[in-house]
């Protein structure tokens, strides 16, 4: 997963860009065969309200299942909370709607410290069959004072919740343990740097690695950490882990020493795969990894130098 290139697939469905779709002329696909994506184009006279007020009108939505939201502001950045308002009162016209991605935004177009969000609670409790949902932006305050916030809430059919900020507030990692969960089976946390706001500790993540708070999870990612070393160290020993398929480390700032303690710690060889690139470690422990994990998918990608005094994560502003 990148910041740097659109998505073109989600939910297990070819991504179409509506509004490059409409200029083409010529008929839509059915509104079930693609995830429907409603942004802006650069200086576009359209508002996002008026853009998604077309997508309304010109496709079957009660047999949409899956919305992608590009950039929704044509030029400075604006906060999310004007498009979340229109799309929330479109839920009527959704009851097909199963997953949404809220930021195909990539860097060149914002970068995604400069992409103010709103308070997401409302996307869950306006669609309470949604299985699957995923947020790219900051958390600085837009005009209307709120960056990205989320209230503890209960949401029965949520399976796949993905965070990615450059900087993930300790208080959304709190709220998210604070949910009621039940069928969740995937979580990724792109936690950040403290200098967009990534205040976020070891001991925030605790409900996650105890594994009480999500009883269905079997993915976990804890990613983009500065402090990754101690998310490792942590997850040695989490009683969590014994029962994932797949854990994602990665994007962090992971060196020899989280490297170890993984090693050290209980098995990991039930694992499906284990997601580590974009790290620090040496050739070294990445062999004694692959050696130690022959069955399982370990990902050493994007090897850093582990000498080098300007370690940083993958996706920070």
């Amino acid at each position: 997963m990148t910041v740097d290139t659109h998505i073109d697939t989600f939910h297990g469905l070819p991504v179409l860009d509506f509004v490059q779709a409409v200029e083409k002329g010529g008929p839509l696909p059915d509104a079930a065969a693609v995830a429907w994506k409603i942004g802006l184009e650069y200086e576009s006279p359209q508002t996002f309200t008026e853009c998604w007020q077309q997508f309304l009108d010109a496709v079957d939505t009660s047999r949409v299942s899956a919305v992608v939201v590009g950039l929704w502001s044509p030029d400075e950045p604006d906060s999310f909370a004007e498009p979340l308002q229109a799309i929330v009162g479109a839920a009527g016209r959704l009851p097909a709607l199963r997953a949404l991605f809220v930021g195909d935004i990539i860097s060149e177009e914002c970068e995604i410290s400069w992409l103010p969000m709103a308070d997401m609670t409302p996307l869950l409790t306006s669609f309470p069959l949604l299985a699957e949902l995923v947020v790219r932006g900051s958390c600085e305050e837009g005009d209307d004072g709120v960056g990205l916030s989320l209230q503890p809430v209960r949401h029965e059919h949520l399976r796949a919740l993905r965070l990615e900020s450059g900087g993930l507030p300790a208080t959304v990692v709190r709220s998210i343990a604070a949910c009621d969960f039940p069928l969740l089976e995937r979580l990724e946390l792109w936690l950040g740097v403290d200098q967009y706001g990534g205040d976020s500790t070891i001991d925030d993540l605790a409900p996650f690695l105890t594994g009480t708070a999500l009883p269905a999870l079997r993915h976990l990612g804890l990613q983009d950490a500065e402090y990754q070393d101690e998310i490792a160290a942590a997850a040695a020993h989490a009683p969590v882990v014994a029962r994932l398929e797949s854990l994602n480390l990665s994007m962090g700032v992971l060196t020899d020493q989280g490297a170890t303690a993984l090693l050290e710690g209980q098995p990991l060889t039930h694992l499906r795969s284990l997601d580590l690139h974009h790290h620090y470690l040496t050739e070294e422990l990445q062999q004694r990894l692959r050696e130690a994990l022959p069955g399982v998918d370990v990902d050493l990608s994007g090897a850093g130098r582990p000498d080098d005094e300007w370690r940083y994560v993958a996706v920070a502003e």
